[in-house]
């Protein structure tokens, strides 16, 4: 059995398919009920849970266990905190960092050594759009931003989980994800605590209704995308590895400009009514460039990413038209 802790997330709903497609037995852990019902449906057990509740861990059982996939966290995505006037740094060390060693200390005290989380590309932000990023590049980002705190929350939660590599024989790994790109709650984000709708969901809204889609800043601008069913899919190949240890890129290695994105998602979306690009230099964009290597994952877990963007949106179109995702994605809105 595999436990997937924060199965109820965006990236863990289709991780936990991903597991149960592979033959795993899933115990889903989460906080929403809705989505919990959806992970039931699939074929996966269910439990409530909250990571800092001591209490919880409790439930879990401890035999026979392959690993724990530990997605729970918090996001700045999410966040209502204006850091203007609010500070919650507090919260992100105690919902990531001593959440992480809650899910360790369990794992120590059961024999469990396998455990697979996530963190963030920000982390090595000061390399993007200068090089090919590798997993042995040394850390370097922004004091500053509301990314800040959440991205020192996950270095540190990493670090722990290398000492429990090195101290205790532990086969920790951990995914180093930029926005991964699927249906799910997500299509409008926060940033510094105000509502701002995604580039692609505003491309994709725009494209059905046959609007014009405006492309700010420069429009040959790349950035390396990633698909959730392959991050999914990722997962359960570090998990069947004997290999699969330490920090991860997790990536297509793809590279793809807005006005390329732009036109992939005209020709899928679009009606009769053919949407028109319209270009905006003069406007600020904050998207940023970044390429990550991937031969660590294809070498240690022959991971090789299926979905190339127009992939990418082909499915995304047919995911979105399959309403199944909805309740989900409802139960999440605030």
């Amino acid at each position: 059995m595999v436990i997937i802790i924060g199965a109820t997330g965006f990236v863990g709903m289709y991780t936990t398919e991903a597991f149960l497609k592979s033959g795993f037995d899933v115990l889903a852990c989460g906080r929403n009920r809705v989505a919990g019902e959806l992970l039931q449906n699939m074929g996966a057990k269910f439990l409530e849970f909250d990571l800092n509740d001591s209490r919880a861990f409790d439930s879990l059982p401890t035999q026979n266990i392959d690993g724990i996939v530990l997605l729970a966290g918090m996001l700045p995505a999410h966040e209502k905190a204006d850091l203007k006037t609010e500070e919650n740094a507090a919260d992100y060390f105690k919902v990531n960092v001593i959440g992480t060693i809650n899910v360790l200390e369990f794992c120590r005290k059961h024999g469990i050594q396998k455990v697979l989380g996530a963190c963030s590309y920000g982390d090595v932000s000061n390399l993007w759009g200068k090089k090919e990023i590798t997993e042995e590049d040394p850390r370097g980002f922004s004091f500053t931003g509301d990314h800040a705190v959440y991205v020192i929350s996950r270095n540190a939660a990493n670090d722990v989980m290398e000492y429990y590599n090195q101290q205790h024989g532990f086969q920790c790994a951990w995914f180093r994800l930029p926005p991964v790109y699927g249906v799910g709650p997500h299509g409008t984000i926060r940033v510094s605590g105000k509502k701002y709708k995604s580039a692609v969901q505003t491309f994709i809204d725009k494209a059905i209704a046959g609007d014009e889609i405006e492309i700010w800043g420069n429009s040959k601008i790349q950035r390396d995308l990633i698909y959730v069913k392959d991050v999914a899919q990722a997962y359960v190949l570090a998990m069947k590895s004997e290999n699969a240890r330490g920090l991860y890129n997790m990536t297509g290695h793809i590279q793809i400009d807005l006005e390329t994105q732009a036109k992939i998602i005209i020709e899928i979306f679009g009606g009769e009514k053919k949407s028109q690009i319209v270009y905006r230099p003069e406007k600020k964009l904050r998207t940023p460039s970044f390429l990550f290597s991937m031969e660590k994952a294809k070498r240690d877990f022959n991971f090789i990413p299926q979905f190339d963007f127009r992939k990418m949106m082909q499915d995304y179109k047919i995911e979105l038209e399959s309403h199944r995702w909805d309740s989900m994605i409802e139960s999440r809105r605030d």
